[in-house]
């Protein structure tokens, strides 16, 4: 990747270590992906005036166990993970991070290689952070996450994948991303650049994971609120990012999941907005763990009830005609 500097070393090759550590759904056994998809032909719209600058920080201190997240990002793109199967089945990824960057393995590739061996071609999204002075400002990371479908959409034939089964999931923030795009994927966020962006941008299911989903206090997550909105923010502006109060009846099916014991993202973030689907009368499947804490994704929820989380996403997608 051009223009990217790295705080600390990023390690070598560690499949060998994980895979001692953590069930083989976890350990990463091959190198990362190679194939990159950006989003915008001509660059991202809105550039800051002082573009930032991309950075990958390994948060980490066991070179068996990856753990990098970036930032700074100016050149939003998509990772494809391609299955050796194709189930015509695809899922677009939003790494959390609480809008202060993108976690690359413990959100984003470690699932990826999850979903890929069974059969679904994945796709995960490093997107632009609203805190950065992009000119769209709070709707910057929805703008991606509405070209990243659209762009699917157009490919779906060189993926081997049907534009009717396209699936969003995302984790903590970008379960935020994940909701905000499944309840406002028709507002115009940006101008269209090519025939791609005439495409649905709506998921037709969507799975977000202990997710952000309030933006108004006490069920908001500080950091994401500040980050995203800022946090001294009008109640109008809460509510216009709140995914709740943006529910509407073409909204598609929910897969929703949290744990009871979460300490920083409140379990009722996910209460409220499963309350706004039945409302709506989407379909909604919910599941709440009594223990997991928040951030668990593969590789926390491992010897835990919770791990059998990413077995429960798979059925359920395939009774919504995915996988």
């Amino acid at each position: 990747m051009s223009g990217i500097t790295r705080r600390s070393a990023l390690g070598a090759t560690f499949a060998i270590g994980l895979a001692a550590r953590l069930p083989a759904t976890v350990a990463t056994a091959s190198a990362d992906p190679a194939e990159t998809i950006d989003l915008w032909p001509n660059g991202a719209p809105g550039m800051p005036a002082t573009p930032p600058n991309e950075t990958i920080e390994e948060r980490s201190s066991d070179p068996a166990l990856r753990d990098r997240a970036v930032h700074g990002i100016t050149r939003p793109r998509m990772i494809v993970f391609r299955p050796a199967t194709p189930n015509g089945s695809a899922v677009l990824v939003t790494p959390g991070g609480g809008y202060r960057w993108v976690v690359i393995d413990k959100e984003g590739y470690e699932i990826g290689r999850w979903l890929s061996a069974r059969g679904y071609t994945v796709f995960v999204l490093f997107y632009r952070l609203p805190g950065e002075g992009w000119a769209a400002g709070p709707d910057v990371v929805l703008s991606d996450a509405q070209r990243a479908i659209r762009l699917i959409r157009s490919r779906a034939r060189d993926y081997g994948i049907r534009p009717e089964r396209v699936a969003a999931m995302g984790f903590s923030a970008g379960g935020h991303v994940c909701a905000d795009l499944a309840t406002r994927f028709a507002l115009p966020t940006y101008t269209p650049v090519d025939a791609a962006d005439a495409l649905s941008a709506r998921p037709d299911i969507a799975a977000p994971i202990y997710a952000v989903q309030s933006m108004a206090a006490p069920l908001a997550h500080p950091g994401s609120r500040r980050l995203l909105i800022g946090a001294d923010a009008a109640p109008a502006l809460e509510r216009r990012h709140t995914t709740a109060a943006n529910v509407t009846r073409d909204t598609p099916p929910c897969f929703l999941l949290h744990a009871e014991d979460d300490d920083v993202v409140p379990v009722e973030n996910s209460i409220e907005f499963r309350a706004a689907l039945k409302r709506a009368g989407v379909a909604v499947e919910t599941h709440l763990f009594t223990h997991g804490g928040h951030g668990f994704g593969l590789r926390r929820a491992a010897g835990k009830p919770v791990a059998i989380w990413p077995e429960l996403f798979h059925a359920w997608a395939r009774t919504q005609g995915l996988g």
